[in-house]
């Protein structure tokens, strides 16, 4: 783990100079430059309008009762397009533009799906869960009741005789 983070950056970093200088000499600097600002900017006004969209359909899927993990998902990934999109370099641009696109995000969140689908398992028979799952030792039941606080007002301003 250590060494992919150190590889991310260090490499990524080292990665983005060379295409600068590469980009630099071919097209000019105040050209490059030009370019860093636009896709800051640009990526700065699609991360807001496609964040804007996510968390409508999470609002969407929370009032509907829905589980809102693909939501949630989304939402995270348009936070990372915008944290690399506002990080000068055109392979980080890549990345942030990409996923800013639905279906490259449909794609990425199926891929971490299948990597955490035996790390993560949510059973409880409100969400549809089979019976057999909700029964089990490893899983924690547990029932609920909801106090409202003005009977419990009631409850406690009534004086005993």
């Amino acid at each position: 783990m250590f060494l992919r983070l150190l590889l991310l950056f260090i490499g990524v970093p080292v990665l983005e100079l060379c295409i600068f200088m590469a980009l630099g000499n071919r097209i000019g600097i105040p050209t490059t430059l030009a370019i860093i600002v636009i896709t800051a900017v640009l990526g700065a006004y699609l991360t807001k309008s496609q964040g804007l969209k996510a968390l409508h359909k999470y609002q969407a899927a929370i009032s509907s009762g829905k589980l809102p993990h693909e939501e949630v998902m989304d939402g995270l990934m348009i936070l990372i397009a915008g944290a690399v999109l506002l990080t000068p370099g055109f392979l980080t641009d890549a990345i942030g533009f990409s996923l800013l696109i639905p279906n490259v995000r449909d794609i990425v969140r199926a891929v971490v799906k299948t990597k955490l689908k035996d790390r993560i398992r949510v059973a409880g028979e409100a969400m549809g869960a089979p019976p057999e799952t909700v029964n089990r030792p490893d899983v924690i039941t547990v029932d609920a009741e909801v106090v409202s606080e003005t009977k419990s007002q009631e409850e406690n301003s009534t004086p005993d005789t």
